[in-house]
């Protein structure tokens, strides 16, 4: 039986500043080391969920990165397909949380990384892709590498191959995109995303990924000063499914910044199976009433904790149907919002009671 979910990706080491600490105040002194990357964060998510999630990556050949696959094992994820080069290191990043109108700030230190240089053929899709329904990926990891960039390649072929849906959330991050002298990150992001996205079922990205990879902007928005026009999210959708008719659905999270401790969150899914639009969460009356989340614990890590929620519901047919589906994702990334570290640990059963109305943190006795 085909059932098991492929993530590819890169999983760093993430030394975070304690509390809303910034380094200058925190160095030198104890930081917080936790793990957490894009892809490894969906597989933690699924596994939660009681998906048979496989992660594959490269990592070196020492025992931080044995820390992290133990780690992962420990939370249920398959790592039997984890490269173990003999060069590279560990990837890092430093986050130094925000808050009020101080916004997040993220360092990398991530060249050179196992992942970074480890080249396509090291990996053996085919072992890899055996008995696998769904792959997931995002555009993370072909910004780190040329091999990164290719082995991404190699794997979505590969999953295509066998007959596996494939999923990519766009994840434009601006400071890695540099692989390339002389060619701009934008530039360089759609270039090689647009030579992945034919090989792609389900497109997910958030409010202005579509404009930084494709080139597609959702009128009367402003993502810096915490605007959205949702409505045209329905268009962005639309016109993405229009460059590339291999696509099934389009999700989109919808994200209004009011400031680093309170977002207003949600969520679109463009359905090609009718050309409709799902908006998640609505109110009692069917209007699109975002959660108001006012107090962010930590806000790492949301998008993939919806990208994982989306997977796991469209692969559940109790909550495949689109509109359930839209409503478990967006449910799912609410609740990462109150949860430290890149990981969503949290159960289907506090999703589903979140989607029920059971939002108002009362103790559970």
């Amino acid at each position: 039986m085909n059932n098991s979910i492929v993530t590819f990706g890169e999983i760093m080491g993430r030394i975070s500043a304690p509390g809303s600490s910034r380094f200058i105040q925190a160095l030198p002194g104890a930081m917080d080391f936790t793990f957490g990357g894009g892809e490894a964060n969906v597989a933690v998510s699924l596994a939660m969920l009681g998906a048979h999630a496989r992660f594959v990556t490269a990592l070196p050949k020492n025992a931080l990165a044995d820390a992290c696959v133990m780690k992962l094992r420990g939370l249920g994820v398959d790592t039997a397909h984890i490269v173990r080069p003999a060069g590279g290191r560990l990837g890092l990043y430093f986050l130094e949380a925000g808050s009020n109108q101080r916004p997040s700030n993220v360092i990398y230190d991530r060249d050179q990384s196992s992942l970074m240089i480890t080249p396509p053929q090291s990996y053996d899709w085919d072992k890899i892709f055996r008995n696998a329904s769904w792959f997931h990926f995002t555009g993370i990891t072909p910004a780190l590498s040329e091999n990164a960039a290719l082995a991404t390649l190699a794997a979505v072929k590969a999953a295509n191959d066998a007959e596996a849906t494939v999923s990519c959330d766009l994840n434009f991050r601006k400071k890695l995109w540099n692989w390339r002298e002389g060619t701009k990150p934008r530039d360089l992001a759609e270039e090689t995303m647009r030579a992945l996205l034919p090989y792609v079922d389900v497109v997910i990205a958030n409010e202005e990924d579509a404009e930084q990879v494709l080139g597609i902007h959702a009128a009367g928005t402003d993502v810096e000063s915490g605007k959205l026009n949702v409505d045209a999210y329905c268009d962005v959708a639309a016109q993405v499914v229009d460059q590339f008719k291999n696509l099934s659905k389009v999700a989109i999270t919808l994200r209004q910044s009011i400031s680093a401790d309170h977002n207003n969150w949600g969520g679109l899914l463009y359905d090609t199976d009718g050309m409709i639009s799902y908006l998640a969460p609505l109110n009692k009356k069917g209007d699109y009433t975002p959660y108001e989340i006012t107090d962010i614990v930590d806000r790492v890590g949301g998008g993939d904790s919806f990208a994982a929620g989306l997977i796991y519901a469209l692969t559940t047919p109790a909550l495949s149907a689109p509109d359930t589906a839209i409503r478990f994702a967006v449910a799912a990334s609410c609740l990462k919002h109150s949860v430290m570290g890149d990981f969503n640990y949290v159960t289907r059963a506090e999703i589903e009671g979140i989607m029920s109305g059971k939002a108002s943190g009362r103790v559970n006795r």
